[in-house]
């Protein structure tokens, strides 16, 4: 996609099926915004998640605790366009909708961890989302910094989409709209949903794994319990 100019900064874009938000998701977003000087970063709950099970609890309850947990910093947004969507929430159809929504200039980020994107191939289009959006890569816990371990660990496939895109200088997000790969590190979090969603179950508590109001949200409507 040709450099245009835009007086817009860049949009950090972090979607996930929030089942629910924690400060894992939150902490990334954080960073992501700071590391890789986003304007704001987006929040995008998955409405129908296409490469996993259905989640547990319904979207709107999904969207209510992103939006909890997303209220009063300025960095975040919340867009509820894949929780009204029909059909699958495939990440090149929402970065097609979000690209019509805030013009051909403004650069859009998508952050991913390091797992996802090395399964890039996998999904859906997978080649035009870099028409669409750069692509920001965020080391996971449990992995080196990623200047040791890729693009080497890559498949050949998307190695050979990576080629000419990779840059470490967050800069170069604004001198386009979409096409590059910028990874950046993250501090590890080791805190999952599966696990918040786990000890609600079994009756312990989840508290400081997620923001209290997202928590007080899932006792009042008596998410996760047994049935």
């Amino acid at each position: 996609m040709p450099r245009q100019a835009t007086d817009a900064g860049p949009l950090g874009l972090l979607g996930g099926t929030f089942d629910p938000i924690h400060f894992g998701h939150l902490r990334l977003a954080e960073e992501a915004r700071e590391a890789l000087q986003l304007e704001q970063v987006a929040l995008i709950p998955a409405g129908s998640p296409p490469h996993r099970g259905m989640p547990q609890s319904p979207a709107s309850a999904r969207l209510a605790m992103v939006e909890l947990a997303a209220a009063g910093n300025a960095g975040f947004m919340v867009d509820a366009g894949e929780v009204f969507a029909e059909g699958p929430s495939y990440t090149v159809l929402t970065l097609e909708r979000l690209r019509a929504q805030h013009g051909p200039a403004r650069p859009l980020v998508l952050i991913l961890g390091a797992d996802a994107f090395a399964g890039l191939p996998g999904w859906h289009r997978w080649q035009d989302l870099f028409e669409l959006a750069h692509v920001a890569v965020a080391n996971r816990p449990g992995y080196a910094p990623h200047g040791r371990r890729w693009p080497a660990t890559l498949s050949q496939e998307l190695d050979a989409a990576c080629a000419g895109r990779i840059a470490t200088d967050p800069a170069v997000l604004r001198q386009s709209p979409a096409g590059k790969i910028v990874p950046f590190d993250m501090t590890p979090l080791a805190i999952s949903a599966s696990l918040i969603r786990d000890l609600i179950r079994s009756g312990h508590s989840a508290r400081y794994l997620l923001p209290d109001p997202v928590l007080d949200y899932i006792g009042l409507h008596h998410l996760y319990c047994k049935t």
